[in-house]
């Protein structure tokens, strides 16, 4: 069976399939691409025209969620709870997860403070729900590294640019969910689940778009 993955260098959706893929020891081959300017034969093959999109011996998947079960399931489903009802929990939550991450980047890619103010106030309040729904760890299930785990990664790498001088997260009112980060982020796959080159083109997507934070950060050097 051959798996290739499209990605773009800074998607977190991606980074979670990546995660996935190197957690599991699975081998496959991924292609860069600018979605500024995405190739033909990716509009073609992709129906949302997003990444990350999956390929299967020819056979497309696409949509983050649905490529990392498609990818624990072929390889024993160990990252899943046999529970239904803790799965779908855990689906429930991976979507919360992608709803924070959509409003990190628009906190992080805002040009006002306004704007940064608001998408701030409404990701910390998530953050300090997460933490009131986190159990005893070490992982979001306990014991056993899940999903979920792999959904929430992304989220917090991106969150810990500028060596965490932009981070939403407050180790005072969030231990647990400040230690998970953590050890989301010395973990090797999640580590090598962007490019060495990702920090700088992050940061220059910031100040492409007029990031506030980031003038407001520069201002304070």
């Amino acid at each position: 069976m051959k798996l290739h993955l499209t990605s773009f260098k800074t998607c977190p959706f991606v980074q979670r399939a990546v995660i996935t893929l190197k957690h599991k020891n699975i081998d496959f081959d991924i292609t860069y691409i600018d979605l500024a300017d995405p190739p033909d034969w990716f509009l073609e093959k992709s129906p949302l025209k997003k990444v990350p999109m999956l390929q299967v011996n020819g056979e497309v998947l696409f949509e983050s969620a649905v490529i990392n079960e498609y990818l624990d399931e072929i390889t024993g489903a160990e990252l899943q709870p046999e529970d239904p009802l803790a799965r779908a929990k855990n689906r429930a939550w991976i979507e919360f997860a992608s709803n924070m991450l959509g409003n990190l980047y628009m906190m992080k890619m805002s040009k006002d403070e306004e704007r940064y103010n608001k998408f701030r106030t409404t990701l910390a309040d998530q953050m300090h729900r997460l933490e009131r729904n986190f159990g005893a760890g070490p992982w979001f299930n306990g014991e056993q590294f899940s999903l979920a785990d792999t959904a929430f990664a992304p989220l917090f790498r991106q969150d810990s640019v500028a060596q965490h001088r932009l981070s939403v997260l407050d180790p005072d009112s969030m231990p647990k969910v400040a230690a998970w980060a953590d050890r989301l982020l010395a973990l090797p796959e999640v580590r090598d689940s962007v490019v060495d080159e990702f920090e700088d083109l992050y940061l220059q997507a910031m100040r492409d778009n007029g990031s506030f934070s980031l003038n407001r950060l520069a201002a304070e050097a």
